[in-house]
């Protein structure tokens, strides 16, 4: 068994009380005080997750916005410094290679975050199909930390520490500062449906910038955060997650990303005939998000039944709201279903799946 790797806060967490497993082959704590508490902390004031796992990658060069806008289904051509677009990644056949974010620090300069199970897989794709462009992609993921303070606090607590304007800062935009004297990347984006940044800064600087944050935070009420509760808020938000919601074989237009694929955006993107196929003729199958309106768990896994019995789809995710303290989650089936009634067995009893269009809560972006 290879031994599991570390973020630059990994002790940070132990010395907090952060409960350590295995996640994508990194060793991250999954919750702390507990993950409905963390939660809810990140609901009504702010939470700070440690997200270091997640990887970095410079694209630069006179042809870097081409490639990329070629590279991705989103049209990253009206993009300007200090801007920030969230796109897929396709397959030629339309299946999603990953979803990350893009960050223009200038016409020759991008930034891209990437999931952290991905990032070898995904390093390889941009390598390849960059064969031709005037393009240098480097690994910058040893180089970075990155922390995220979330809630509807974390504007407050992240002024108390800089002097940069936050507030001239909008959604999906970032600026540059220094946070308790540590030069950052700051953006406001996040995974959580909530207000928040998202700190790009030196790995060595981690743990003093973590223990800043978190003394800051005290008294608005800031909770470490784990990757329990950083799932949850998620779902809630309605958010996909990359192996869940969107993978190599479910598409944006099934995923009902169809926002991020831009069809007519004036460059031939890996993955615009099929896209442009499975529009005209429609999904074969569809993401479904639902409630219960019962505690009980849906597993991701679950088959998933239409009115008369038959399967027709499969449980992708599933947990409980703790704001809406229910069963929530959502299920890839076949289109014609999508509509409802549709239906798991726990126990051997029927509980109804009733469809929900995202979010579950209010978001306060």
């Amino acid at each position: 068994m290879s031994e599991l790797k570390r973020t630059p806060l990994r002790d940070f967490h132990a010395a907090h009380g952060g409960r350590l497993v295995d996640f994508a082959g990194w060793e991250m704590p999954v919750q702390y005080r507990g993950i409905l508490d963390e939660h809810r902390a990140v609901r009504r004031a702010a939470g700070l997750f440690d997200v270091s796992h997640m990887g970095e990658v410079d694209v630069q060069g006179p042809e870097a916005g081409r490639f990329l806008n070629q590279l991705f289904t989103n049209d990253l051509s009206k993009m300007h410094p200090g801007r920030v677009v969230y796109s897929p990644m396709c397959q030629p056949d339309g299946g999603v290679v990953d979803d990350l974010l893009v960050y223009q620090r200038s016409a020759e300069d991008y930034l891209l975050c990437i999931n952290a199970g991905n990032i070898d897989k995904d390093l390889a794709w941009i390598r390849q199909q960059a064969a031709g462009f005037k393009v240098t992609i480097t690994d910058r993921s040893a180089d970075y930390a990155l922390l995220a303070l979330q809630g509807p606090k974390a504007a407050a607590i992240l002024q108390s520490l800089t002097g940069a304007k936050l507030g001239l800062i909008k959604y999906y935009h970032f600026g540059e500062g220094t946070v308790a004297g540590i030069h950052c990347l700051l953006s406001r984006t996040g995974y959580t449906g909530e207000d928040g940044f998202e700190l790009y800064h030196a790995a060595a600087d981690a743990p003093a910038l973590a223990e800043a944050l978190l003394a800051a935070g005290a008294p608005h009420g800031l909770e470490l955060t784990g990757l329990g509760a950083r799932d949850s808020l998620r779902l809630e938000a309605g958010y996909p997650l990359y192996g869940h919601e969107i993978s190599a074989e479910i598409s944006p237009l099934a995923a009902g990303l169809g926002w991020t694929v831009k069809l007519d955006k004036g460059c031939d993107f890996i993955g615009r005939e099929a896209l442009q196929r499975e529009k005209v003729a429609g999904s074969l199958r569809r993401i479904v998000f639902f409630r219960t309106g019962d505690r009980r768990i849906v597993r991701a896994g679950a088959t998933v039944l239409g009115p008369d019995g038959a399967v027709v789809g499969t449980v992708v995710s599933g947990t409980l709201s703790p704001v809406l303290n229910e069963s929530i989650g959502s299920a890839i089936v076949t289109a014609p279903a999508a509509a409802g009634p549709l239906a798991v067995e726990i126990r051997g009893e029927r509980l109804a799946l009733q469809p929900v269009k995202p979010p579950f809560v209010p978001l306060k972006q």
